[in-house]
């Protein structure tokens, strides 16, 4: 994990219900931003969680957002996060893998894999983290609920054809033998049990795991919800 700066940690409230995304600066006509493909830094350079990262066209990347106290917010559009760096109101923690660099007004940035807020902004707590393919899968830890072998499919454990409901409660990663398997019926029908009692994950960063499909595996350092599949 990079080293946290000793920089004073300004504060700033914002309204409940405001999202930290409403606070971050867009992009203007002001904001020139030129892309250079220079060389990569040395493989012995880059962590080797980076030099796995899939590689795709720059613009299509999002950047890790952190506040001011390294707490994960959000994922932003490589060119806002380099625009938040430009103004001074984020600092880079790791750079993008593809070292892609990129330049305005006389200064050259490389494209950010993680950036960290300046000024601290209060975001309301989410109570309910909302059921997504990427954050149930993360919450199992991509293993079957039922043998452990790699999960690839969600299986609803009261079937939706028997009353089951789509809730964290009644779901599971589940791997395609198992789900081919099991169908529509019920564990009691099949002898089966589960490994753990599905629950809905607990934590604020759960929220924006549950947006997340593909990153960087450097974000693990600061998402620690987040593994690889």
């Amino acid at each position: 994990m990079a080293k946290r700066s000793s920089n004073k940690v300004h504060h700033r409230q914002l309204v409940p219900g405001v999202t930290p995304n409403e606070w971050v600066p867009r992009a203007n006509h002001g904001d020139h931003l030129a892309i250079a493909h220079e060389s990569p830094p040395p493989a012995e350079a880059v962590p080797e969680a980076q030099r796995r990262a899939p590689m795709r066209g720059w613009a299509a990347r999002r950047v890790l957002l952190l506040n001011a106290s390294y707490e994960p917010l959000t994922t932003v559009p490589v060119r806002r996060a380099l625009v938040l760096m430009l103004r001074n109101r984020a600092e880079m923690l790791h750079s993008d893998p593809a070292g892609t660099v990129v330049h305005s007004a006389g200064r050259q940035l490389y494209v950010p894999s993680v950036i960290r807020l300046t000024v601290y902004v209060h975001v309301p707590y989410i109570a309910r983290v909302p059921l997504t393919r990427a954050a149930l899968m993360q919450r199992d830890r991509f293993r079957c609920g039922y043998c452990g072998a790699k999960a690839d499919t969600i299986d609803h454990v009261v079937p939706r054809s028997r009353g089951g409901e789509h809730v964290w409660e009644n779901c599971v990663a589940c791997c395609a033998r198992c789900n081919h398997k099991k169908a529509d019926r019920l564990l009691s029908e099949l002898g089966w049990s589960l490994r753990t009692i599905p629950r809905p994950p607990a934590g604020r960063h759960w929220y924006l795991v549950s947006k997340i499909d593909t990153f960087d595996p450097v974000w693990g350092d600061y998402v620690p919800a987040l593994e690889s599949a």
